[in-house]
């Protein structure tokens, strides 16, 4: 059974830092490329953060770089995001996103997601 668990979520000050994690089980870890996404209420889900199946490769969206840091344990099947200099715009649900694709097929696996709310 897939599993993506998503953890680290809460409340933060502006300027402050929280670490996410997602615990994932049930597939080959290694052979996937993960994301982390967000949604802020009223808006469309968003991709935040990428990273390669070997953790070689990286990219942000242009709102978080430079603040935020995608990385990867593969001996551990866990992904963390490391987000610092929290702005109330960083508002939103994160979830993380497993994806492994070549020609013909996909496999797409989400968490359930967690929240972070930054305010005063």
């Amino acid at each position: 059974q897939v599993q993506l668990v998503e953890s680290g979520g809460g409340l933060v000050q502006p300027g402050g830092s929280l670490r996410l994690s997602c615990a994932a089980s049930g597939f080959t870890f290694s052979r996937y490329a993960m994301s982390w996404y967000r949604q802020a209420p009223g808006k469309e889900r968003e991709l935040v953060a990428a990273i390669t199946s070997t953790g070689g490769s990286t990219n942000y969206a242009d709102s978080v770089k430079g603040r935020f840091t995608i990385s990867r344990d593969n001996a551990k099947n866990t992904v963390y995001l490391q987000m610092n200099s929290l702005k109330p715009e960083d508002t939103a649900v994160y979830y993380c996103n497993a994806i492994r694709q070549k020609i013909g097929w996909k496999y797409d696996y989400w968490g359930q997601g967690t929240q972070v709310t930054v305010s005063s």
